[in-house]
């Protein structure tokens, strides 16, 4: 049964049509009332509400193209994360996906999922243990001020969840190796705006121009956070490269599995590593590093290995090549790292002076752990990490974050996770031919889950959510069945085999 067919049969059965027309009338001023409302509160929310319209019409009658659509725009609306665009995307696609699960589980259609995602669900359902603490009182800071970013942070996490399930419903109906290729649409805009930000910044309009921020911290002065790194169309260039970061290892992929034409990955992979080196992100060499090392261990022959170095030198040597990247490696000198006359209680003075990013990272870490011994088992609570140290910043480590919102329970469970993400993966490379596209493309996502939990240790990757939305994207992706397309034309070819012998010999 259609049950869009069945509610037009029954809206039409029961109402004559002089009804229908009156409340279709009702239904157009009450729109219209609600368009004028938006249109003085604010215009951009009534374009969003004509292209969400549009989007729901569309996502019924034509899935996959909607579905993939949305997909690829979800890289063009950081910028307008001051009209909660980002966060309002994240909650439709969330209740469109729910409504077409909905609607499919009526309809008697196959709801497409596997345990991967069941696990995943679960992990979210229990992070909304820490929203219900920080409402009971059980968590380190009062409820009234904080249950807010406790809620926030959990429905970015729920949203995951739902384009994990929304890629899911596309499977055995687009092919992977097809609907990868089209995620590279994403990368236009980004790839637009991060050149101009880079050489022609004045040509841009004001919400794209690169500017200089304001002050972020009384110990951190904004040159030092921002400068001249470029985030593209990214609310921060740290996200931004893990953006490229995904996106050249998906390229690298197609390079490695011959896509043609090369020349046109060639120059994407140029062009990714040219604005990758203009982030600014020192942490996203580490990550580049151990992401193509890994990628072409399983392959390493003459031509792979030494495409994988000229792309490293070429991202070291530009890096190297700005007086940002100059600075940045030179800072790590000062450090306790590298410098045995540095111990971490002076790292932490010097912090307050000399806007070294490494030593101020030592600090951070030193006042979250402090306060951390006073809230062991459960911490402060989902998106707190900001206000538990006094440079009211995010506590670029991941481990730490998790260990200082959620305690020893929040720690494990985000271990947990990551350790998930790979068993699933390795699952996938023992079931894929060693070799095939689907082998090759488990084992790149691989790489990258490794490179990212390298990254964790000094910076805020579970803040990228633009990168997480396409992480999950592809790891549902790498869970379709991507020989099922292959098998069955090789047995239709087979089955039309059988039936020309038997006609031959019947004759």
């Amino acid at each position: 049964m259609n049950v869009r067919n069945e509610i037009r049969r029954l809206a039409t059965s029961y109402l004559p049509a002089s009804q229908v027309s009156f409340w279709i009338g009702v239904a157009g001023v009450l729109v219209g009332l609600a368009a004028g409302i938006l249109v003085a509160a604010q215009p951009v929310y009534l374009f969003a509400g004509a292209i969400a319209f549009a989007i729901i019409i569309n996502f019924f009658a034509d899935f996959e193209r909607t579905a993939i659509a949305l997909l690829i725009l979800r890289s063009s609306l950081d910028i307008f994360s001051a009209q909660q665009i980002p966060a309002l995307f994240a909650l439709g696609l969330a209740a469109l996906t729910l409504l077409y699960v909905a609607a499919a589980f009526l309809e008697r259609r196959t709801i497409q999922t596997d345990w991967f995602w069941w696990f995943l669900l679960a992990w979210v359902m229990l992070q909304g243990l820490w929203p219900v603490l920080c409402i009971l009182g059980g968590l380190g800071l009062d409820a009234s001020p904080y249950l807010a970013d406790n809620v926030r942070e959990w429905t970015r996490l729920f949203s995951w969840a739902m384009v994990y399930l929304l890629v899911m419903q596309m499977k055995d109906r687009v092919a992977p190796q097809k609907i990868i290729a089209l995620l590279f649409f994403s990368l236009i805009p980004p790839i637009i705006v991060g050149m101009l930000q880079k050489y022609a910044n004045f040509l841009l309009p004001s919400i794209l121009a690169l500017k200089k921020p304001a002050i972020v911290s009384q110990f951190v002065p904004a040159e030092v956070v921002s400068g001249t790194r470029i985030n593209s169309t990214f609310a921060h260039p740290n996200n931004f490269v893990l953006y490229l970061l995904l996106f050249i290892c998906l390229a690298f992929w197609q390079l490695l599995r011959g896509s043609k034409p090369r020349w046109m990955w060639l120059i994407l992979l140029f062009l990714m590593a040219n604005l990758y080196v203009g982030t600014g992100a020192i942490f996203g060499l580490v990550m580049l590093v151990t992401a193509l090392g890994i990628a072409i261990a399983p392959r390493l022959k003459f031509y792979n290995a030494l495409g994988g170095i000229m792309l490293l030198l070429l991202v070291i040597v530009l890096f190297a090549s700005t007086d940002y990247g100059r600075s940045r490696l030179d800072g790590i000198a000062n450090t306790p790292l590298l410098n045995p006359d540095i111990d971490v209680s002076r790292a932490i003075v010097m912090s307050f002076s000399d806007y070294n990013s490494f030593n101020w990272r030592i600090a951070q870490w030193y006042y979250l752990l402090r306060a951390w011994l006073y809230e062991p088992w459960f911490g402060y609570g989902l998106g707190t990490g900001v206000y538990l140290s006094p440079y009211n910043l995010v506590p670029h480590n991941d481990y730490i974050r998790a260990l200082v919102e959620g305690g020893i329970i929040g720690l494990v469970t985000f271990v947990a996770l990551l350790v998930a993400q790979a068993i699933r993966l390795l699952q996938l490379l023992r079931q894929a031919p060693k070799g095939s596209d689907r082998w090759n493309f488990c084992w790149s996502l691989l790489a990258l889950l490794i490179a990212t939990s390298l990254g964790m240790a000094t910076d805020n990757v579970w803040s990228g959510t633009a990168f997480y939305f396409y992480w999950w994207t592809v790891m549902g992706i790498a869970g379709w069945n991507w020989q099922e397309r292959k098998d069955r034309g090789a047995g239709d070819r087979a089955m039309l085999l059988t039936m020309e012998t038997a006609i031959e010999v019947k004759n």
